[in-house]
């Protein structure tokens, strides 16, 4: 059995997958002098993930629970609908989703009800699943922390280095580059927090994405073990920034529509979609995936590694084109129409009159909606001579 182990080990941690050509793991060895990555580092961030859990239940139970109870939100899910045993076989049979138009009219007959009022039934049974108002405002509160002391704290750090202004760095002398404290400290805690995300999706209330994000969080758990294991820790680190710099805007984007500061909601919008465009489709592509791709192979030399790695970016890569489409067809609708394409993900009340099965954006509809949507309230409330601050 011992024998296997050796063997299966061996066959994982191959130098010919891993490593440039001519160059063993033996070289990697830390002395007093030289921090080299080793793949028994990726052990550390699982407990820190634990201790990052514990120190977000405490901000969201002592800081960010304050805060939403300031702004009135609602605490409680919405409140169910009446039983009704024909809906709710229905509603399992369609998984959740509002059946065709004739489906309908055929409950209608069924029930003796209004189509408008199976619409509203399967609006509340549908709401039952998804957390509350207070428990969505808590969530963001913190990744918005963690984005934001991570996104400046990593420019900071990086600020310095020489692979930050050019990527030609991240591979002369690769793969013997000594990790300085900082950078080290830098990526287990990311790596950490993606831990503590897997850690939360089974704590917290079950989503609608939830196997979306497991997948996406696991993704990012392995391109960011491997580039530690192979020591691509610098282009690593300027993968961890680009992404970082875009996402604690649109955290602060759901804050401000939570809080019902629509301005400030649409402003931010605004700005996280120029900032998505010149990081995940300017610098990300012609920066960081071009080092990849061309400047590492011309200056170290081509391994089986760099396939992984670059199949893995490049798929990243694919899904920043489609997300940023369905960005721009959100905003291109509202600039068109007033309005705004709904998400299946978006937290509207499901006692309103909007029917949210139809259509499905991007994870960003939710918060730019309902921004928008505030905004409106208040316009129309001023043009009738009523002072909305007074309301609040």
């Amino acid at each position: 059995m011992a024998a296997q182990w050796i063997g299966l080990k061996k066959w994982i941690w191959c130098e010919s997958f891993w490593l440039p050509p001519n160059t063993t793991w033996d070289v990697l060895s830390r002395n007093e002098t030289v921090f080299y990555p080793d793949a028994n580092d990726l052990w550390l961030p699982i407990p820190i993930a634990v201790g990052l859990f514990l120190i977000r239940l405490t901000w969201e139970r002592f800081v960010a629970l304050p805060i939403g109870r300031h702004f009135h939100l609602r605490e409680r899910p919405s409140r169910p609908p009446k039983p009704n045993s024909a809906l709710e076989s229905a509603f399992r049979k369609h998984r959740k989703i509002l059946p065709s138009h004739d489906a309908l009219l055929s409950l209608s007959k069924q029930l003796d009800w209004r189509p408008r009022e199976i619409e509203r039934w399967w609006r509340r049974r549908k709401a039952q699943s998804k957390p509350s108002e207070m428990s969505r405002f808590k969530e963001t509160t913190w990744r918005f922390l963690f984005y934001l002391l991570s996104f400046y704290s990593g420019l900071y750090i990086l600020w310095d280095k020489p692979w930050f202004w050019d990527t030609k760095h991240c591979w002369y002398n690769y793969p013997l580059q000594h990790v300085q404290s900082d950078i080290y400290w830098y990526y287990m805690l990311e790596l950490s927090f993606y831990w503590s995300l897997v850690l939360s999706l089974f704590m917290d209330a079950r989503r609608k994405d939830f196997v979306e994000m497991i997948v996406h969080h696991i993704a990012t758990i392995t391109l960011m073990g491997m580039s530690w294991s192979a020591n691509m820790v610098r282009v690593g680190t300027l993968v961890l920034c680009v992404h970082d710099a875009v996402d604690w805007i649109l955290e602060g984007a759901k804050l401000a529509k939570y809080c019902k500061f629509g301005r400030l909601c649409d402003a931010m919008f605004i700005v996280f979609t120029a900032v998505w465009f010149i990081t995940r489709l300017v610098i990300y592509p012609f920066r960081i995936l071009r080092s990849t791709l061309f400047e590492a192979t011309t200056i170290t030399g081509m391994a089986p590694i760099y396939y992984a790695y670059n199949g893995l970016l490049c798929i990243l890569q694919v899904l920043h084109v489609i997300w940023f489409y369905m960005i721009v067809r959100m905003a291109y609708f509202y600039i068109i129409t007033g309005k705004v394409e709904k998400d299946g993900r978006s937290d509207t009340d499901p006692d309103s009159n909007s029917d949210e099965d139809k259509t499905a954006s991007s994870q960003t509809n939710g918060a730019f909606e309902s921004c928008t949507n505030s905004s409106n309230r208040k316009d129309a409330m001023k043009n009738n001579g009523i002072n909305y601050s007074s309301k609040q």
